[in-house]
């Protein structure tokens, strides 16, 4: 099973996105050891001071897919899910100083909560998907996807050009423009699609 993420693939106002897409998508990988499922709490990682949280839509691969093409990548969505992409922000500036990977920043054990995947059928519009983060009772991120500049199936269609997808691989689709920020051991956090609560956990 393979876990990817994107980045930077959310804007605060619609008209920017067809300006900021220019066919480079920014992709990386997270191995299957930094997940937490079933709103399990998260061990708040020895190897950082500096958490930083992003509240992500997750969608799941239904059927192999390569090469396969923008107007058919949806019907390779199986479910769409919700989870945290955390990253050790420190980790991840003293790497980019040496001009390095994300690999530990983002690769970490715990790095990727996930729960509530629901089957996509379930989502008839995907360009039109709420979802949000609440903090301690505090909410704390919105998303909707019609703010996303690489939607779901750009961003299968451009995967699958590079490394084939199996049933069950997960792709963190992107966190909203604006919201994101540290966590700390304590805190509660609570993620939502469409007002329904499915993943809560704490970071202990």
């Amino acid at each position: 099973m393979k876990i990817l993420g994107i980045g930077k693939n959310y804007v605060v106002d619609k008209s920017e996105i067809e300006g900021l897409k220019n066919d480079v998508q920014l992709i990386f990988t997270k191995p299957d050891s930094t997940l937490v499922t079933d709103s399990k709490d998260v061990v708040f990682p020895a190897i950082t001071n500096q958490l930083i949280y992003e509240v992500e839509l997750v969608v799941k691969i239904g059927k192999t897919a390569k090469n396969v093409t923008v107007e058919e990548a949806d019907s390779y969505i199986s479910e769409i899910g919700i989870g945290i992409d955390y990253t050790a922000k420190d980790v991840l500036t003293a790497s980019r100083e040496k001009k390095g990977p994300w690999a530990l920043a983002k690769g970490f054990d715990g790095a990727s909560p996930i729960a509530g995947f629901k089957p996509v059928v379930d989502f008839p519009q995907l360009d039109n998907i709420n979802f949000d983060l609440v903090i301690n009772g505090e909410k704390k991120q919105v998303g909707n996807t019609s703010y996303i500049i690489y939607n779901f199936a750009e961003i299968i269609s451009f995967v699958s050009t590079f490394m084939t997808l199996n049933p069950g691989d997960m792709i963190f689709t992107g966190t909203p423009a604006i919201g994101a920020g540290e966590t700390f051991k304590g805190d509660h956090l609570q993620a939502s699609i469409e007002g329904e609560l499915l993943l809560d956990f704490k970071m202990i």
